[in-house]
Order: C-alpha cells, then sequence, then structure tokens
C-alpha cells in the first residue's frame, strides 16, 4: 500500500476577509473531490484571508497510480486564477 500526500501552500489574490476566502476554497476542495478519487482539506493558515494551505491525499498500490493523480489536482488548482502557488509537496509513504 502506498499512500500519496501533496500539500499546497497558496496565496489568494481576491479575498478580502475570511467569509470570502472560505468560499474560494471550498469551491475549489469539492471540484477536486468530484474529479479525483482523493481526501482534501484545507490544513493550515485557516485564521489569514490571504493564505491557504491544502492538503490532499491517494492511496493505491504503487506511486506509478497516485503520481499522475497528484499532478492533476496541482494542476486543477493552479488553473482556477484565483491564486499563487508558493510551495508544492509531494510525499509518498510506504507500507
Amino acid at each position: 500500500m502506498v499512500i500519496g500526500v501533496l500539500q499546497l501552500d497558496l496565496r489568494l489574490h481576491g479575498p478580502q476577509n475570511l467569509k470570502q476566502k472560505r468560499g474560494v476554497i471550498q469551491k475549489l476542495l469539492a471540484r477536486c473531490r468530484n474529479r479525483f478519487p482523493a481526501s482534501c482539506s484545507e490544513v493550515g493558515h485557516q485564521d489569514l484571508w490571504q493564505r491557504s494551505l491544502l492538503g490532499f491525499a491517494v492511496v493505491s498500490s504503487s506511486e506509478q497510480v497516485i503520481a499522475p493523480i497528484l499532478s492533476r489536482i496541482e494542476d486543477e488548482i493552479m488553473a482556477s486564477g484565483e491564486l499563487d502557488l508558493i510551495n508544492a509537496n509531494t510525499e509518498f509513504i510506504h507500507y
């Protein structure tokens, strides 16, 4: 069993308060949940209205299955045009 973990540290352009930020983040996470076999959540920077740390996890039998999924998730998030990527971190955990 292999677990693939992706963390995306993001800077958001539009939100002027936490309520607007939550709307943008929830829309992005819902899109990813619907399109990809991954668990996802905002895992950091919840109290900052121009920053977000998103976490994604995929479980499969091999890295070759997981890597393209995590790459497509990153592409999907960046295609929204509402944010800049500060840092992306991918990790594979083997059991």
